[in-house]
């Protein structure tokens, strides 16, 4: 077996397989209140979800594209199909799954993944969830894991209504407001008071259909005391025409209570990456995020943490990789408003062959914040005089009473330490390998042993032929 020397030789297939296109619907390409509305019926929304689609409509054609982050200006919307409903209904047993789609998330993993480690998995195919089960012993729990449409129109509809988009607003930014016209798919979870699950829910996004978008929402809260730890998976293969993911993620922690949300993206290099992810802290609660970006052509994704309850907390922990032809603006933000809150935010970014990392962060410590306390840290690492690294970072303190502090480093991998590596019988790929997945370890360490196990497969994957 030949020693693969360049990016194009990586055996990728288990991402970037692709399926025939045998979608039971889909709609036609573009963006006007006819789609919106033909989407709607498809969906069987009530009639307030209509009117909040084509509000959020509105509000998208009269906003402004952002001008301050990567390009997007070959994203064309008229060219994008924002529904594509694939040719099956939501299963709840694995054995009822069509075979190609089955095959597919076989490929990827996820029914294993399910019986080894995981309470519950969600599964969504282009548009629509496929397949969504959660364990009878944690379902007696009172935790409520579902899709969204079912929790929509069902008997936790009142409590969706509540909480769907008040977080993220349609008015936030431009893609807010058309993920708000679009949205499909995605997970509903309620963890009632004082309910702890020991093992994670899970769910997994494949997006198959070239030019298309996925715009799944997902809506979590953890109630009083309670405590989840919920994992995000993302995967698409390549097209040679633009493909859009504009989700959204709202989270909900109430007081005392605690939950963490795992995010592997590992989008295709013709994805366009415009997801809002926004978690709700009230008194005592604790979000912890941890975040591995690996793929798509451009990223902006900031999650937000917004410290409102007193002696609430927030953790970041997330790592980028950018390689060729890859422009990756990604980073953390949070909002200090109960006292005695703390955050913590500590990233990594690898950049290779032209791939350009940027950093940002936005710690903001309101006037009523008192003995706030705020660390951030970002780490850059550089693999070429190609590639490029930003840090831009943004403080708005407005009390006395803080400790704020940010620390950046940005450099290259010391020749040094890859000669010495050489020296103990490593190949040259294999020792800057073994290199930057060190500088990843503390985020791997983070993560449930398969996704660890993923984190690190595709940092070898991205690192193969980056010498060549």
């Amino acid at each position: 077996m030949k020693e693969k020397s360049q990016v194009e030789d990586i055996d990728r297939s288990i991402y970037d397989f692709k399926d025939d296109e045998k979608d039971a619907y889909r709609i036609k390409a573009g963006l006007t209140p006819e789609i919106v509305q033909r989407l709607s019926k498809e969906k069987h929304d009530p009639a307030w979800m209509e009117l909040f689609r084509l509000h959020s409509l509105q509000i998208y054609n009269e906003m402004a594209v952002p001008d301050w982050g990567p390009s997007i200006e070959d994203l064309n919307m008229d060219q994008i199909v924002t529904y594509v409903r694939p040719n099956t209904k939501m299963k709840a047993k694995w054995s009822d799954v069509p075979a190609d789609i089955k095959n597919t998330f076989e490929r990827l993993g996820i029914p294993e993944a399910e019986r080894k480690s995981l309470a519950g998995v969600g599964a969504q195919y282009d548009s629509e969830l496929v397949y969504h089960n959660v364990r009878e012993e944690v379902a007696a729990q009172g935790v409520v894991y579902t899709d969204m449409e079912s929790a929509l129109t069902g008997e936790y509809a009142d409590m969706v209504k509540k909480h769907f988009m008040k977080l993220v607003k349609p008015t936030d930014h431009k893609f807010a407001a058309l993920h708000g016209a679009v949205w499909s798919g995605g997970s509903f979870v309620y963890v009632p008071k004082g309910v702890s699950v020991e093992i994670p829910l899970q769910s997994y996004f494949r997006l198959n259909a070239p030019g298309a978008g996925q715009f799944e929402h997902t809506l979590i809260i953890v109630d009083e005391g309670a405590d989840l730890h919920f994992i995000e998976g993302c995967s698409a293969p390549k097209y040679n025409v633009a493909n859009l993911h504009a989700g959204c993620v709202e989270l909900f922690v109430g007081k005392n209570a605690r939950l963490r949300y795992s995010t592997i993206e590992n989008w295709s290099k013709n994805m366009y990456n415009l997801n809002t992810k926004r978690a709700l802290v009230e008194e005592g609660g604790t979000i912890e995020w941890v975040s591995g970006s690996f793929g798509s052509h451009v990223s902006y994704l900031y999650p937000m943490s917004i410290l409102k309850g007193r002696d609430s907390k927030m953790e970041f922990t997330g790592i980028t990789f950018a390689g060729k032809g890859q422009n990756l603006d990604t980073g953390a933000k949070v909002v200090h408003i109960g006292e005695n809150t703390s955050s913590y935010i500590n990233t990594k970014s690898i950049s290779k062959d032209g791939g350009i990392s940027t950093f940002r962060s936005s710690v903001v410590v309101n006037k009523g914040a008192e003995n706030a306390k705020s660390s951030v840290s970002c780490q850059s690492l550089m693999l070429d005089s190609e590639s490029r690294s930003d840090t831009i970072p943004a403080m708005d303190i407005r009390t006395k009473n803080a400790n704020v502090g940010h620390e950046a480093q940005i450099g290259s991998i010391s020749d040094e330490a890859v000669f010495y590596l050489m020296s103990r019988g490593m190949s040259e790929e294999d020792a800057r390998a073994c290199i930057v997945s060190g500088f990843a370890d503390n985020v791997s360490k983070e993560l449930p042993l398969e996704y660890a196990l993923e984190m690190n497969n595709l940092i070898r994957l991205e690192m193969k032929g980056s010498i060549g």
